[in-house]
């Protein structure tokens, strides 16, 4: 029997991978053992190719040198019991018996999340269901700094940015310059001659001592003329509905300044109703609609290629019914030159007046501010038209030069109820005289 074991075998060839020995990390590393205290997670199944053919085991020998210390090997086969553990055919029993293993995979780590960075409160974006306002608009803040911030790129504005800096010495090249900039920024030959005369009377007077004095007295005159006409619109009727009915050309903003006008009444708490009397333009009906939606307004309208004036019929017999406080009528845009159209103003303001005499209390003209001298005849047809008793002058943040509202008031005289300096319902401002002149042309330009 001994010299069965002692029996020569074929040798192992030097450097073969049978014959390696392998240490415990490998060993380890091939069979894991469970974690302690924690669940092993499924195995992955991955296939292993069946092992190649492994030569005969070494003889044993009678005495067996003592092997470095080593973890257990799970017993995956009855020959595994019977060799040393760390051989090679230790490994290859084993995987015989076993037949395709599963390879485990290690547990994973887990991972504390760190709480991010605090970030500062986003500021609330106005809602984007506003027709006709983008998403990204913003209110201009309140009192004079509202006006500065959004009629500081008129050409007003930019025309004595720094004319009192190139020209800080009193005299006619200074005068020359401001009546430039003046007839720049539209507000005409008329009231520029006046005002530019005004001053170089003064001047030569010896009244101003440098051209700051001379600034801060443009700026008076300036407002001189539009204290008069800065009118706020006065709802005071015991008789209702307060009829208010808005005019003007294509484009201007008319529906657009009724849906703003809706919401400043509604705020006020005044019971309130729209007429949607532009039945010519496409969507009129249904922008001034979605305007009463918004505010929580009843709109009465016919549809579109509708009588004008029959619409503005209904919807004051509906107010006067249901009791409603005000009653703002829209009308179509047209051009100030074609008299056809003109004078079914006159037709919508006589078949108004056959219900209430005195209606419509307020005929409201909505002007471009970016119109420029055309304003002045547009208001003047208008007004021998349906007798204009307010104004509306929009866009100002925009192109808009700004100065035409001081030729308005000085050949009308007619009150500036509103302004607009932004998309925004809230941007819709009563007009304040010296709030508007401040943002043209403020006080310490010169200084």
């Amino acid at each position: 029997m001994v010299s069965f074991f002692r029996r020569k075998k074929p040798e192992t060839p030097s450097g073969s991978e049978s014959a390696r020995r392998y240490s415990a990390e490998e060993l380890a590393a091939a069979f894991p053992t469970a974690p302690a205290g924690g669940a092993v997670p499924a195995p992955v199944q991955r296939p292993i190719p069946p092992p190649a053919d492994v030569p005969p085991p070494a003889p044993v020998r009678d005495v067996v040198e003592a092997q470095p210390a080593t973890e257990p090997a799970p017993a995956a086969a009855p020959e595994a019991h019977a060799l040393p553990a760390g051989s090679a055919a230790t490994k290859a029993a084993a995987e015989r018996a076993a037949g395709p293993v599963t390879e485990p995979v290690a547990a994973p780590v887990a991972v504390v999340a760190e709480p991010p960075p605090s970030k500062p409160t986003p500021v609330a974006e106005p809602p984007a269901d506003i027709p006709g306002v983008p998403a990204t608009a913003v209110a201009a803040p309140a009192g004079k700094r509202g006006w500065r911030d959004r009629l500081r790129g008129s050409a007003f504005a930019r025309s004595f940015g720094g004319l009192f800096y190139t020209n800080p010495k009193l005299d006619e090249d200074l005068l020359d310059q401001i009546e430039t900039a003046l007839i720049t920024a539209d507000v005409g030959v008329a009231a520029t001659t006046e005002l530019v005369a005004a001053l170089r009377k003064r001047m030569n007077a010896r009244e101003f001592i440098d051209a700051h004095a001379l600034l801060l007295a443009l700026r008076e005159q300036l407002l001189a003329l539009l204290r008069p006409v800065a009118v706020p619109l006065r709802i005071e009727r015991a008789d209702k509905p307060f009829v208010l009915l808005t005019v003007g050309v294509n484009g201007v903003g008319k529906t657009t300044t009724i849906g703003k006008l809706a919401k400043r009444f509604k705020d006020e708490g005044r019971p309130l109703m729209l007429a949607a009397g532009d039945t010519f333009r496409a969507a009129a009906v249904a922008q001034l609609q979605a305007w009463g939606e918004r505010n929580g307004v009843a709109v009465i309208a016919q549809g579109q290629n509708a009588d004008a004036a029959s619409v503005a019929f209904d919807a004051l017999q509906a107010a006067t019914a249901r009791n409603i406080e005000v009653l703002i009528a829209d009308t179509a845009g047209r051009l100030h030159t074609q008299q056809g159209l003109m004078a079914e103003l006159g037709k919508i303001k006589r078949v108004l007046q056959k219900i209430d005499p005195d209606a419509p209390q307020e005929v409201l003209m909505v002007i471009d501010g970016t119109t420029g001298q055309n304003a002045l005849s547009q208001l003047r047809q208008f007004h021998a038209a349906v007798g204009v008793t307010g104004l509306v002058v929009t866009k100002l943040d925009g192109t808009a030069k700004g100065g035409v509202v001081f030729a308005l008031a000085r050949e009308f005289g007619i009150p500036i109820r509103f302004a607009g300096i932004g998309e925004r319902p809230e941007d819709l401002r009563v007009f304040d005289a010296e709030a508007f002149v401040d943002a043209l042309l403020p006080e310490t330009l010169g200084a």
